[in-house]
């Protein structure tokens, strides 16, 4: 029997049941989901076979559900419950589906529905109704999970998300489970100082744990210094153990002017010009009470500090803006419970504003209308249909879901982009008075820790390049959002650390009680119309994080060269944070973090990240390839007409449509141009090396070739000069009338057949025809030797005594004039033949070639 493709509400608590499907509809799953025995199925708490390769180190698996179908993709697979995940693979490859493996940290609630399917004639009491598992996700992902009604593994599946999404006790989290591993956390407290020592142009000045033990990072410059007055978190609970204050306030005013502010979050500084000596403070409402006529000496003379002179002490005091993050109707209401907005005739030169961004509920409710809107147009919605088939062969009106004619108005009333584009305003304008009038700017909210933290952490990004960095970046989150207590695990849905030292499901932190609950500008979140469910969330839940980073994602796509980290780092980083994996984003202020030291025993998100990176090195997909920190060295002030945001594609848009997610990275197609582009330049550099070889090797044949010539020339000289000389000696002899035999073999034999007078003329004969150089030489035979006889037959030859008196070079006492000559000697005794004939040419005409009677 054949099982109709089910098409799954995506939302079961505000939509319509399932409808009627035609007959291709019923057949076009069946191949997919019936295939799997469903007898054959059971619930096993082991490592099932081949899955522990894909669990994290310390990662146990709760709960198995085989042959559970994804409904978004109609995929089958097995569903694993971990103690850190739900993990959905793949039945056929026996991978990770991306899509329905989700942290249970990130699950925000769950919800489990029976739905009958239409039933086929004849066989009504035999068809069954699906057992559906739907996940909401705080990452924006709805899934559902399609169980077979024969198992119990859905009510087992939902069991283990009931334990485990919110455990009773902290050492129960994943994060205190697998501990530090290899990303091991360094002191947050030092990093903390350092970076107050980096804002006090004191850059050189280096903290250690001993430098927060013993209180010594109490330094100043000309405006401001570093209190230790919240050491032991005495005088509020939620800040940090150190804060920047103005120098000339004393430490027992810091402690009045507390007393003022809602739960003490008294002003202090945030950031602050070392060279123009502004400031960015943050502090929560002041308790001004209905008729706002409360006042506080300490409170005022403390902001008033903030207006110092200007650099070098010239010129009349700066201006000071207090910015209100609230609509003005919002704050005006807070004095009912005792708080409200400054005026500005109690505060020295200052000026009010309000920013009229909306509250935490309004901005959970914001996103999960965006959810559902990404939901209901996506490629793969939770329904298990497309968008086209949905809307009856038409896709929906924007055609692409990051244009900007999505932007703000076709969202489905989401409200989502209009909440980004006011912390955008708000915190550019603060920027901007910042950087161009050299003014001070007070920032708060209701509590100073969830609006306040948006716009001074935002409005530090755009003031000061070095969070635009890795390492600034870091420093920035923790020094505005962790230590400055954003109260992340109410806001993340988490449990809250209590007194003694375990998580509570509630918590009240101060003196003041929290701000009261306006009303939002969406409908609440319905539950579900049948069936139970589980929602993770508080009525404190809000993805006030989350929106922040989707504001620096907008600056990043604004300002493409000012950001040395990318898109693809943004989502990761959100990842981690919503995951819980590390410690770092637990509880709600680093005194509790302190208390359950989070820092020694879980592992450090930072530490996981700078681990990835070094995978890979600059070519890494967290690096900006447009990154140009010379382009963009000052603050970066955009215009209003650039503060017009547009989804996020790499974070909205990748599970409801990942096709317009890929799209947009315009990084990652970079990235692959600059890879071939990489590849290219190492294949033309080792052609390079090949053509610097052989040129190489070109040049030393040719200099040994044209040694060679060298040589050769040389020998072709020494040749000349001995054929030369063999020819005169040749011809010598034959003017002695002696004949030269020439044998085979090279030798030569000597034949003399003329008296002594013969010699004589014609051995003149031959000297005077030479030294009138009549002949040329030609190319004759070079290797000529002449065989003698022996020495005491030479002495009688006739010829010995006719060279002796022949010679020119014989004195009359019987020695020789020209030793050098070069003549052969033969027996001792000297002949008048010389082997080298050009001795004869340089005789003068003078010269006597006979000695005188």
């Amino acid at each position: 029997m054949s099982t109709p493709k089910s098409g799954v509400p995506r939302s079961f608590s505000s939509r319509e049941s399932y409808g009627r499907f035609s007959e291709s509809e019923k057949m076009e799953g069946a191949g997919s989901w019936n295939v799997i025995d469903w007898k054959k199925t059971e619930v096993k708490r082991s490592v099932p076979h081949g899955m522990s390769a894909l669990l994290l180190q310390g990662e146990d698996v709760i709960m198995e559900g085989r042959g559970v179908r994804l409904v978004n993709t109609d995929e089958a697979g097995t569903l694993l419950v971990t103690n850190f995940r739900l993990l959905f693979v793949s039945e056929g490859t026996r991978k990770i589906i991306p899509l329905g493996t989700i942290p249970l940290a990130t699950i925000e609630k769950f919800s489990k529905q029976a739905l009958k399917l239409p039933s086929i004639p004849r066989q009504s009491d035999k068809t069954p109704s699906w057992r559906l598992l739907q996940i909401i996700g705080k990452d924006m992902r709805i899934i559902v999970f399609g169980f077979h009604p024969r198992t119990k593994q859905r009510r087992g599946v939902f069991d283990a998300l009931w334990r485990y999404t919110r455990p009773a006790q902290l050492g129960d989290l994943y994060t205190f489970t697998c501990g530090p591993t290899k990303f091991y956390n360094t002191s947050p407290k030092v990093r903390l100082l350092n970076e107050y020592f980096r804002l006090l142009g004191k850059g050189s000045y280096l903290a250690s744990s001993r430098t927060v033990e013993d209180a010594s990072f109490c330094i100043s410059n000309e405006w401001w210094r570093i209190s230790g007055v919240n050491s032991n978190y005495a005088m509020c609970p939620t800040y940090p153990f150190s804060l920047i204050v103005p120098k000339t306030f004393r430490d027992e005013e810091v402690l009045q002017a507390s007393t003022f502010r809602a739960r003490c979050r008294l002003p202090v500084i945030s950031w602050c010009n070392p060279e123009t000596g502004a400031v960015l403070a943050r502090s929560s409402q002041p308790l001004v009470g209905l008729m706002m006529n409360t006042r506080s000496d300490a409170d005022e003379k403390l902001v008033a500090a903030l207006c110092t002179q200007t650099a070098g002490g010239r010129g009349p005091r700066r201006k000071l803006y207090i910015a209100d993050a609230r609509p003005r109707k919002n704050a005006l209401a807070n004095g009912a419970m005792g708080g409200g907005s400054e005026s500005s005739s109690n505060y020295f030169q200052s000026e009010i504003v309000f920013l009229g961004i909306d509250n935490i509920h309004a901005m959970r409710d914001s996103l999960s209308r965006l959810r559902d809107y990404l939901d209901t147009h996506g490629a793969t919605s939770s329904d298990g249909m497309s968008s086209f088939l949905r809307n009856g062969g038409w896709t929906w009106g924007g055609g692409n879901l990051s244009s900007m004619s999505a932007s703000v108005s076709t969202l489905g009333d989401s409200g989502w982009l209009i909440h980004v584009q006011n912390v955008l305003a708000g915190s550019a304008w603060i920027a901007a008075r910042v950087a161009l009038e050299s003014s001070s700017v007070l920032v708060h909210c209701s509590d100073g820790w969830d609006r306040t933290t948006q716009l001074v952490s935002l409005a530090s990004l755009l003031l000061d390049p070095y969070y635009r960095t890795f390492k600034g970046f870091q420093a920035l989150v923790e020094k505005d959002w962790l230590a400055f207590g954003h109260p992340f695990s109410e806001r993340m849905g988490m449990p809250t650390v209590s007194g003694n030292n375990e998580l509570s499901r509630h918590s009240s932190v101060g003196s003041f009680p929290p701000s009261p609950i306006r009303q939002s500008t969406g409908s609440p979140i319905a539950s579900p119309a049948s069936g139970s469910s589980h929602g993770q969330t508080s009525s404190n839940y809000s993805p006030i994080f989350l929106q922040w980073v989707d504001c620096v994602s907008q600056l990043l796509r604004t300002y493409p060269f000012a950001f040395e980290f990318s898109s693809a780092f943004l989502v990761d980083f959100l990842d981690c944070y919503l995951s819980c994996r590390f410690g770092n984003f637990l509880c709600n202020s680093e005194k509790e973090r302190q208390q359950v030291n989070v820092s020694d025993v879980c592992g450090c998100l930072w530490a996981y990240l700078d681990d990835l990176r070094a995978s890979d090195g600059s070519s890494h997909a967290h690096y900006n390839p447009f990154y140009n920190p010379l382009k963009h060295e000052g603050p970066l002030l955009p215009p209003a007409a650039a503060l017009a945001p547009t989804l996020w594609p790499q974070f909205h848009l990748r599970w409801a449509c990942p096709s317009e997610a890929r799209s947009g990275e315009l990084e990652a197609h970079y990235r692959v141009m600059a890879k071939k582009l990489g590849e290219a330049q190492k294949v033309k550099e080792v052609a390079e090396r090949k053509v610097n070889d052989i040129v190489t090797n070109m040049e030393s044949l040719t200099a040994e070739l044209e040694k060679e010539k060298q040589l050769r020339s040389s020998a072709m000289d020494l040749a000349k000069g001995a054929f030369r000389e063999s020819a005169a000696i040749k011809r010598a002899i034959q003017s002695l009338g002696c004949k030269v035999h020439f044998s085979s073999s090279g030798d030569c034999a000597l034949d003399i057949r003329s008296t002594g007078s013969d010699l004589q003329r014609n051995f003149m004969h031959s000297s005077k025809r030479d030294l009138d150089g009549n002949e040329q030489l030609e190319n004759l035979d070079l290797s000529v030797s002449i065989s003698l006889m022996a020495d005491d037959t030479v002495t009688q030859n006739p010829i010995n005594r006719s060279c002796e008196n022949l010679c020119p070079f014989r004195t009359r006492e019987g020695s020789c004039k020209w030793p050098d000559a070069g003549c052969v000697q033969l027996a001792s005794q000297f002949v008048g033949l010389k082997a080298n004939f050009d001795a004869f040419d340089r005789l003068s005409i003078n010269d006597c070639y006979f000695g005188s009677e």
